[in-house]
């Protein structure tokens, strides 16, 4: 065929120019022609040689450094115009299919206009990106030639008659449409920016964000087509294979994703709602409206983009069955040229099957932008929304009035739910809220078409899929039942667990650790008995996932044929259904989702409100942020009340003239209380008829009974309780301006306002130290600057200097939550430090020397109190028991049943109270005779003390020296999470290995052949069903040409096909149930084997491996490893198999149906592998970031609660606000990554899978029309095609998945590998029943060490004990005491030697034999939960009377017989070093 612009046929009329050369065709398209030439040449030089040179030069740190006015109309015309320029270009080709010769002219305009378009968005972009809008001007010229040349065109149609019947006509009109806008746009951009035209340009800078080098989310700032495609995130993902992904690499967020900003519109979206009315509205409403306003509109635009996304999903169906249709006829028509050329309808250019090839890969690619685009708007404002109520909480915090914390309306664990579970339920709620409107509308426009399909037998199929979706429902229901009761033994299974580790030394030396391990396995085995629930209701609800479909299918097709003998069951129906099937049933499957995520989001909102409806202090405060004014209207709260007094009612009250202002400067008082009445309940009060005053600069005592109201009497002053009556007076700086606290409860005196009214801060050391898990010196300093010399003066005067030595770390060493690394007086001592570093002028010290022995009492009260604050002139507010200090005291406050007994100096107090005085006197001479007599101890033990402290934790840093050895060179027993991500290593084929061998090689080989058996069942169901409709359009055409009159005798009996089809369906269903049962019922054999060998191995494993490693990280084997093997692995395996076999039995259909699609798959498959490379590096990395975020800002809130009172002593909460700001927007950075890196994967793959289906539809038409493949085959590649991206991006998915959940079997699996005690003897059968009946003990050569790789702490012991001996062992701090007495438990390791009792060396005698006939009691007390005769005899081999004796013994019988319960009582769990009562009864309260 020749080739030449005009086409050369004999005769062409296309030559033809008689009338002009504007009427004639093929000129007016080289014509348009011009403006796209233009453009091409005059951007060449400017994009590769201008930009290509200045790249090399210029770093440009973000890809779009600000967008011109109009940025996102200009990428929207554009891809519209691209689009249209697409479809000239095929309406061209298909045009031209019905000459002689080819017209170039039909066409290459066409494509030079889209190289042109294309070329222009390029263009555009680097100019925004280089902010230099003057080189615009080639585009402005560009726009005006193009609609001008389009606009002659359309007109020259219009003038010959050429009107919307015709394809080329209407696609002209729209181009001309698109290019005049374009113009617009450019012209809009001269307008915004004056870069011509104008004398004076607009400058416009970067926005603030992007000047930022620290923000590296950039989603919100770049293009439309990155935004799009995440195009941005390329570097990121790719890096993280080289660098572990921290905070560093992820940066910050940008500001309008911040907390504080997104806090600030949910406030003021709820101050919007008190404007109108009077009093704050109350309840869930209130709440769901402010949600509405604050985050409802990038909400609607999530629905906007679900909606176009469901639409354009019915594309496929639609294609196939048109594709299917068409390749089937011939759709050549004779056409009649106008001005010179050919004109096709729509019609016939949606009747051309490559076409709709085409179409239907452009579809798929804007279903999946438009699908994932609404993913991602859904998740990040939840995320947003997430942030805002986190902060909203945490000011809700702020304001709580302390006694609903104190008395336990509201817990630590409740506001910790609210902001772990509750905030993560609504931020899920509206990323599934989207389908709530999505789902309305894909049921509806899926049901008209499969009628339009099928008729009546789609409704059919369609109740089908109706009816068993309750019964789905249904099955979520009872899965969700049965994962609370599976919660509820697995808590009762972690708390027995968490007893036996910690009991774990008693439990080998009574030898009584198989008791506890059968107590665990109980609790485990009903456990299982729930699990297997779950199990059965999971498999249950795969079952139904993957038998729904089927089931309808084969429902509509049985009724379908049975309803009309010629009933249409070609391939384009048939499979067009099935597609549409597919699409019917995933809005139902989501359905229980949806629904259940609902019913929870509005129990957290009906949570959340009631804990915003609490009591509180003061105004709601914004964290370093200023706001509107609008919250006057707080001023009707009854909690918010502070008024101030004039300076000359502060003059009167306290000063008096101000002549004597130098007097009074000396000898003023801090505080007054006048008449007060303070109360933590609405009962009667705690305190009353207060009046007292603290002198300012001065030390002030306040003594008195326990429970007398002392600690309250200094919550009272800083406002911590409800005042009944009374006034409290501040003195701020003196001669300052006071405030005044009016009657009212919770009132607060003191807010974080810098208005001088405030009064300064108070520096508060509570009874009970409060420290945060940070280190030493932070929890001293405190938020203040570190000042050497000062931060020595404090450490010196509170004694820590040898208690810090001997840390690990010295002062930098993390005391853990609530300081459990240090003993009771060390916490004291640091929360009295952390007080006396602040710089405040005044400290309140609630009984500081309460955890402190003599000596450390008075070293802190002589060098601490009565110099270093003396010295600094602050005043010191004291509440003690230690009268002998009395004497120091320059103003006493004696309180005594809630009331003030007598105030004033000792001297006054002698003269006014002379009993109470003599009787403080009595107590004073007492106490400092115990001072005498422990001074003398003290100086023969102190320094033995510090030894033994010393030398503990001197171990303690070995042995953390040596687990570090240890778990460098063991990758197995690694929680380190900067450790696990420097693994970069591919997927843990081992652990994998290992899951799979603990289910046995019967339920394996039972799993592998169930799901290639079903699997292969699917695909011949399709592929039966792909036979039985190309016979069917065999029997019409052969019907047809043998001119049958009568259908009987020449149609298609479809009983046969039909019969086969439904055994077909039948058994694919029946393997649907054996291959989800298989699945999870191999996940609970897994579960079993390994928690069952977890479990003996602990039990069985030596001291040594509790003493090196955390019983953290122990426990969290078997409780969040545990947790995700029982529950998470077996699903995770499910979809991964599923998936994995799905993709590859769809390629291989496609495969068999048109063999060229193999050369395609290699490029797609190389493409798919460096993606998932990529992509689970990075997935695994933002996963563990996003977790280990989540821990720091739930402690943030549980610190925050417990230390309230001491944060707003301090003023300081708007430096904790600010922290939980950082802690929440890190989570929130985390979390946003890890959705825009998935995105990222599911937008490559979903344009893989349409590539796929490209390629398969050309492939599949070529091979038809040329190779006369049977079209039942063409809708079965088709339709398997359609579905491979969904499939490929589970299975990457699920792999990334699977990859960080196998981690937990890696975890369980490094301590499956280690050493147990030897408990096996060599004298096992010939003991005799009474040893030791003597008690004769030979110590010979006695060598022990701790391990082999430690030096030995007894060398050569040589003693010989004579039977009824009672002898002491003495020796120094490290001599080997302890270590000699657990030798006689083989409890180390005794290398050299051995030891003799009764003529029996015990080194040949089992453990358990061994342990279970010596007895030891242990310095540390533990009981374990369960009534006293189990603590006392958990064997159950002593009688009532033996007990009863033994109790006697311990002078404890009187105690346990006055229990209701006697022996039987039960009491709770308890291992402590100072416990000395027993907690019974079901509150288990000491």
């Amino acid at each position: 065929m020749s080739l030449a612009f005009c086409g050369n046929e004999n005769n062409s009329v296309a030559y033809n120019v008689d009338r002009g050369v504007l009427n004639n065709g093929c000129f007016l398209d080289a014509l348009n022609v011009v403006p796209h030439v233009f453009l091409l040449f005059i951007t060449f030089p400017i994009l590769f040689i201008g930009w290509g040179s200045q790249s090399s030069k210029v770093h440009i740190h973000h890809s779009t450094w600000l967008h011109f006015p109009g940025h996102n109309l200009r990428w929207l015309f554009t891809f519209a115009l691209l689009f249209i320029l697409v479809c000239e270009i095929a309406e061209g080709i298909v045009s031209d299919g019905f000459s002689q010769s080819l017209h170039l002219h039909l066409y290459m305009p066409s494509a030079l206009a889209f190289m042109a378009g294309i070329t222009s968005i390029i263009y555009y972009h680097n100019i925004e990106t280089s902010n230099f809008p003057k080189l615009l001007i080639a585009l402005l010229i560009y726009w005006s030639l193009a609609f001008i040349m389009k606009t002659i065109k359309f007109a020259k149609y219009t003038e010959h008659g050429i009107g919307p019947r015709q394809l080329r006509y209407c696609i002209t009109g729209l181009l001309v449409l698109l290019y005049g806008l374009l113009l617009a746009v450019e012209i809009n951009v001269i307008l915004g920016r004056r870069y011509m035209c104008f004398a004076n340009p607009t400058e416009v800078k970067p926005p603030e964000d992007l000047q930022d080098l620290g923000v590296r989310f950039l989603q919100p700032f770049v293009n439309l087509l990155s935004k799009a495609t995440y195009w941005w995130m390329n570097t990121f993902i790719t890096s993280a294979h080289r660098r572990p992904i921290d905070l560093k690499v992820i940066g910050k967020l940008p500001i309008a994703m911040r907390a504080l900003t997104n806090y600030i519109k949910l406030r003021q979206a709820f101050e919007e709602q008190k404007r109108p009315q009077g009093a704050p509205p109350q309840g869930p409403k209130w709440i769901w409206q402010a949600l509405r306003k604050a985050f409802g509109r990038p909400l609607i635009l999530s629905i906007t983009f679900r909606f176009l996304a469901d639409l354009l999903g019915f594309a496929g169906p639609l294609c196939i069955s048109g594709i299917v249709h068409h390749i089937s006829k011939d759709n050549r028509t004779i056409q009649t040229p106008l001005l010179g050329i050919y004109f096709i309808s729509s019609k016939e250019f949606l009747e051309n099957a490559y076409v709709l090839a085409v179409l239907l890969f452009l579809a798929l690619l804007l279903q999946r932008t438009f699908l994932q685009a609404s993913y991602y708007v859904a998740i990040e404002t939840g995320i947003n929304l997430r942030g805002a109520i986190q902060t909203k909480i945490y000011n809700k915090i702020m304001r709580l009035c302390t006694s609903n914390i104190s008395l336990g309306e509201l817990t630590v664990a409740q506001i910790c739910n609210l902001v772990a579970i509750d905030t993560n339920q609504l931020m899920w709620f509206f990323f599934l809220c989207p389908n709530l409107w999505a789902m309305p509308v894909q049921i509806i426009v899926g049901v008209i078409l499969l009628y339009y399909l099928l008729g009546i037998s789609a409704l059919i199929g369609a109740t089908v899929i109706a009816v068993l979706a309750p019964i789905q429902y249904f099955v979520a229901t009872k899965l969700s039942q049965a994962q609370k009761s599976t919660l509820e033994y697995s808590s009762e299974r972690l708390k027995k667990t968490n007893e036996l580790l910690r009991g774990i030394k008693l439990l080998k030396l009574y030898a009584w650790e198989r008791i506890f391990c059968d107590s665990v396995e109980e609790t485990r085995s009903k456990e299982l008995t729930s699990l297997q629930a779950f199990a059965l209701y999971t498999s249950i609800s795969i079952f139904m996932n993957a038998a729904i479909p089927i089931a309808a299918v084969l429902t509509t097709f049985v009724v379908h044929v049975h309803i009309s003998e010629d009933a249409d069951l070609s391939p384009a129906v048939a499979f067009a259904s099935l597609s549409l099937f597919h699409i019917l049933v995933t809005p139902l499957f989501l359905l229980s989702s949806v629904v259940r995520s609902t019913v929870k989001a509005l129990v957290s909102v009906q949570k959340l409100s009631e804990f915003f409806s609490s009591d509180e202090i003061g105004d709601e405060q914004e964290p370093s942020a200023v706001l509107p004014s609008g919250s006057s209207n707080h001023n009707q709260n009854r909690y918010q009340a502070v008024v101030s007094i004039n300076k000359l009612t502060l003059d009167v009250l306290y000063f008096g003239a101000r002549s004597k202002l130098n007097y009074r400067l000396r000898s003023a008082s801090l505080f007054i209380i006048t008449s007060g009445y303070f109360t933590w309940t609405d009962g009667p009060a705690t305190l009353s008829n207060v009046d007292i005053r603290i002198p300012f600069g001065k030390l002030t005592m306040i003594v008195g009974q326990v429970g007398c109201g002392k600690s309250s009497l200094l919550l009272a002053a800083l406002g911590e309780m409800q005042r009944v009556s009374g006034t409290v007076t501040w003195n701020r700086s003196l001669s300052q301006n006071s405030i005044f606290l009016p009657s009212g409860p919770c009132k607060e005196v003191l807010w974080s306002d810098s208005d001088s009214r405030k009064r300064s801060p108070v520096a508060y050391a509570s009874q009970k130290p409060w420290l945060l898990n940070v280190t030493v010196v932070e929890n001293i300093t405190f938020e203040m600057p570190m000042i050497k010399p000062r931060y020595k003066a404090v450490i010196d005067a509170c004694s820590l200097q040898a208690d810090i030595d001997i840390l690990p770390e010295g002062d930098q060493t993390e005391i853990g939550e609530r300081g459990i690394i240090l003993s009771g007086g060390q916490k004291q001592r640091i929360g009295v430090a952390r007080a006396m570093y602040q710089q405040t002028n005044v400290i309140f010290l609630d009984d500081p020397f309460s955890a402190l022995d003599i000596h450390l009492s008075d070293h802190l009260m002589q060098d601490g109190i009565l110099k270093f604050l003396r010295e600094e002139k602050r005043t010191v507010v004291l509440v003690t028991h230690k009268l002998q200090y009395l004497p120091h005291a320059d103003w006493i406050i004696a309180m005594k049943d809630g009331t003030i007994q007598t105030e004033g100096t000792l001297k006054d107090i002698q003269n006014s109270e002379p009993e109470l005085f003599e009787q403080w006197k009595t107590l004073m001479h007492r106490q400092d005779q115990e001072f005498e007599k422990e001074t003398v101890a003290a100086s023969n033990t102190d320094l033995e003390r510090k030894n033994l402290r010393r030398a503990m934790y001197s171990r303690e840093a070995a042995r953390t020296e040596e687990d570090e050895e240890e778990e460098s060179s063991e990758s197995d027993d690694d929680d380190n999470l900067s450790q696990v991500m420097r693994q970069r290593a591919t997927i843990p084929w081992r652990s994998c290995g290992t899951y799979l061998s603990s289910a046995g090689l019967l339920l394996l080989s039972l799993l592998l052949f169930s799901q290639l058996l079903k699997h292969t069942f699917m695909v011949a169901i399709d592929y039966w069903l792909a036979h039985w409709t190309s016979h069917v359009i065999k029997a019409k055409i052969d019907a047809h040409a043998r001119n049958c009159t009568m259908g009987q005798d020449c149609g298609l009996s479809h009983s046969w096909y039909l019969t086969v089809f439904s055994v077909l369906c039948c058994l694919g269903i029946v393997l649907c149930l054996a291959t989800s049962v298989a699945v999870e019922w191999t996940g609970l054999k897994v579960a079993k084997e390994l928690h069952h060998n977890l479990l003996n191995k602990i039990i069985l494993a030596p001291m040594r491996l509790f003493e090196t490693t955390p019983l953290g990280s122990i426990l969290n084997r078997f409780s969040t490893d545990t947790n995700t093997i029982d529950q998470h692995i077996p699903s995770t395996l499910e979809c991964l198999s599923r998936s994995t076999l799905l993709c590859v039995s769809a390629l291989g259909v496609i495969s068999y149906v048109t063999p060229v699609f193999l050369f395609a798959l290699l490029p797609l498959a190389i493409a798919c592998y460096f993606i998932q490379k990529y992509f689970r590096v990075a997935s695994r990395d933002l996963q563990q970031l996003e977790d280990s975020t989540q821990l720091p800002l739930l402690s943030h809130f549980s610190e925050t609660v417990e230390g309230l009172t001491t944060i707003r002593a301090l003023r300081y909460e708007p430096r904790f606000r600010q922290r939980l700001l950082q802690f929440t927007d890190a989570n929130n950075i985390a979390s946003l990554f890890l959705t825009a890196a998935n995105r990222w994967l599911e937008v490559r793959m979903e344009y893989i899978g349409a590539c796929v289906v490209l390629v398969a539809a050309v492939a599949s038409i070529t091979n038809s029309l040329y190779s006369h493949l049977s079209t039942g085959l063409v809708g079965l590649g088709l339709t398997y095609a359609l579905m491979v991206s969904n499939y490929m991006n589970w299975m990457v998915r699920n792999l990334a998945d699977m990859e960080v959940q196998l981690g937990s079997v890696k975890r369980i699996n490094g301590l499956l590998k280690t050493e147990p005690e030897n408990y096996e003897g060599l004298l096992s059968e010939c003991i005799p029943d009474g040893w030791p009946q003597q008690g004769e003990i030979k110590i010979q050569n006695l060598s022990v060490r701790y391990d082999t790789t430690l030096k030995p702490v007894l060398k050569n012991v040589n003693a010989q004990i004579s039977p009824g001996q009672k002898v002491g062992i003495c020796g120094r701090t490290g001599s080997g005491k302890s270590s000699f007495s657990l030798a006689f438990f083989r409890m180390v390791d005794m290398f050299e030697g051995r030891i003799v009792i009764d003529n029996i060396d015990i080194a040949k005698l089992p453990l358990q034999t061994l342990r279970s006939r010596l007895s030891i009691i242990l310095q540390d007390p533990i009981l374990f939960s369960g009534t006293i005769r189990f603590n006392l005899d958990p064997e159950m081999k002593a009688t009532d009377e033996m007990l009863w004796e033994a109790l006697e013994i311990a002078q404890l019988k009187p105690v346990v017989k006055s229990l209701p319960g006697g022996l039987g009582e039960q009491i709770c769990f308890i291992a402590s070093h100072k416990h000395n009562n027993i907690i019974v009864g079901g509150e288990c309260v000491t």
